[in-house]
């Protein structure tokens, strides 16, 4: 970490206070590497998903998903005919991939090796969104945005087990791999725990005062959830055990999502509006804000990959208008630790 990171130790004495306050800074030093070119398929993107074991990024793209083989950065792949794609979740010790279609609320399976799909599955629900495996009860969640709530599908048969009401509309999940699976919920402005084999609400942790949480991160080794808010522009470092908020910190506008780089400690959040906030976790209560990285408006979804701490963000130039996205110019943004550090 010294290596790519340098620490400013700064020692301000406070008159008539009789004490010194230290504070640790962190030069900046994450900087655009380069571009991913994916320019088959038109229309907006979401979700990304990283496979750090057999160097793979999947990638929305509306109708589509891109496979990049990361060890050349080429795409090995597309899964096609979907509709709306929001997320992609990765069943790999059953060898199989699972799509959430928004626009008519089905979810596509595909084989991991071949990438040909499977079959679709219809679930009830509006808006399928967010949608994790959870490989202890070896269940697919999704999370249906528009209609408040989650369906759970058994993947060894692929059938529907069970429902979930989020009372909201559910954003983000991540487990914490022992029974617990965490939930944004972005109109209650909570993270909901579920069970994941009961799928019963276990708890309800509010946010306040952060506040439309969408992105979702966690450090199983300090047990800390870290929830990004667009209202305020706000990340919530929460334990997880007691939903206590341990402490918020600010960050760009259009936030979507978080990550969580575990052998740098930093939390990472992309901003729509062009940027990532990069925080420092100095110890598991506290966190300062180490830089504000410059990428593109629009640029909202990431993803991290451990091996080389570098960031992956999908996104595409703008026509004239700025909202419609430019034919042919989509692809992922690397940035990573500068090689000069």
């Amino acid at each position: 970490m010294v290596s790519l990171i340098k620490k400013i130790t700064v020692a301000a004495c406070l008159i008539g206070a009789g004490h010194v306050h230290v504070i640790a800074q962190t030069t900046p030093a994450y900087s655009f590497i380069e571009k991913i070119s994916l320019p088959t398929g038109d229309g907006k993107w979401d979700y990304l998903k990283m496979d750090g074991e057999r160097e793979r990024l999947f990638v929305s793209h509306f109708d589509r998903v891109h496979v990049i083989d990361l060890n050349t950065n080429k795409a090995i792949g597309e899964i096609t005919g979907l509709k709306g794609v929001h997320g992609i979740s990765l069943a790999k010790n059953l060898n199989k991939g699972y799509i959430t279609n928004g626009t008519d609320n089905t979810i596509t399976v595909f084989d991991y090796n071949t990438f040909k799909v499977l079959q679709t599955i219809s679930v009830t629900g509006k808006k399928a969104d967010a949608i994790m495996y959870d490989k202890g009860t070896k269940q697919i969640f999704v999370f249906n945005n528009g209609s408040g709530d989650a369906v759970v599908i058994d993947a060894t048969t692929d059938k529907v087990v069970g429902t979930v009401d989020m009372g909201g509309a559910p954003e983000f999940a991540v487990a914490n791999e022992k029974g617990s699976i965490f939930n944004n919920n972005e109109d209650t402005n909570e993270i909901f725990e579920i069970d994941a084999k009961t799928f019963k609400i276990k708890n309800k942790y509010s946010v306040a005062p952060g506040g439309v949480p969408t992105g979702l991160a966690f450090d199983a080794s300090t047990n800390r959830l870290f929830s990004v808010c667009r209202k305020p522009q706000t990340l919530v470092v929460m334990d997880a055990s007691s939903g206590k908020v341990i402490q918020t910190l600010p960050i760009g506008a259009g936030v979507d999502a978080v990550v969580y780089e575990k052998e740098l400690k930093l939390i990472m959040t992309s901003n729509g509006e062009g940027t990532v906030t990069i925080i420092h976790q100095d110890s598991p209560d506290n966190y300062s804000v180490v830089q504000t990285l410059t990428t593109k408006p629009g640029q909202k979804t990431m993803v991290h990959r451990g091996t080389t701490h570098r960031i992956y963000l999908s996104g595409a130039d703008y026509q004239a208008d700025g909202k419609t996205p430019a034919p042919g110019t989509f692809g992922v943004y690397v940035y990573g630790p500068s090689p000069k550090q």
